[in-house]
């Protein structure tokens, strides 16, 4: 079973079979809402809106934490995220998919780690390929079973959010090596 968090356009899944809701706890608080367990294309999946269903929750106030542990305490295979984005390649058109291998952090005053707290040793974490490549495989393999189109590896940059980057703050995401960037309200601010 994968487990898929939905981001800006995407608070729910069409097709999706609902077959039941779960509230799950976490020593981190309350993730985004309760996970939705169903059938899609005759597969088992947990779905959740990473911005709560109705799309209420602004970037830098979700609780990825909890989130990602409410998953975590699920038997599945992995957890696809999906995230409308603005893109800086001139090639890229609206609605293409891109299946990143990189990631660009520029937020900030997020909990950014499950390792902190009183008496706790530090934990460094190995993030060089911050991606599974056995699931991004499998994506793509997929999209192209179904002949659809996708740009296989690129730098996703993850900004605050939920505002919108000035043009000189695109232009850097650009010299940064930046592919696409997070864009918290669904729409292309670059060259789309």
């Amino acid at each position: 079973m994968y487990a898929v968090l939905g981001g800006s356009g995407l608070s729910q899944l069409p097709e999706f079979e609902i077959t039941n809701r779960k509230v799950q706890r976490t020593p981190y608080g309350e993730p985004s809402g309760a996970l939705t367990f169903g059938m899609l294309a005759g597969h088992e999946i947990v779905f959740l809106a990473r911005h709560g269903y109705g799309h209420t929750i602004a970037p830098h106030q979700i609780n990825y934490r909890a989130n990602i542990w409410a998953l975590s305490q699920l038997n599945i295979d992995g957890i696809l995220s999906v995230a409308s984005v603005g893109g800086i390649r001139p090639d890229l058109r609206p609605g293409q998919l891109v299946v990143p291998d990189q990631i660009l952090d520029y937020t900030h005053g997020r909990d950014a780690t499950f390792f902190e707290g009183d008496n706790q040793a530090v934990q460094h974490i190995d993030f060089t390929w911050p991606y599974d490549q056995a699931l991004r495989t499998s994506l793509c393999l997929a999209a192209d079973a179904v002949g659809e189109q996708v740009v296989q590896g690129g730098c996703y940059a993850c900004t605050q959010g939920p505002r919108l980057e000035t043009a000189a703050e695109v232009k850097r995401l650009a010299r940064d090596g930046a592919f696409t960037y997070i864009d918290s309200n669904s729409r292309s601010s670059a060259s789309n």
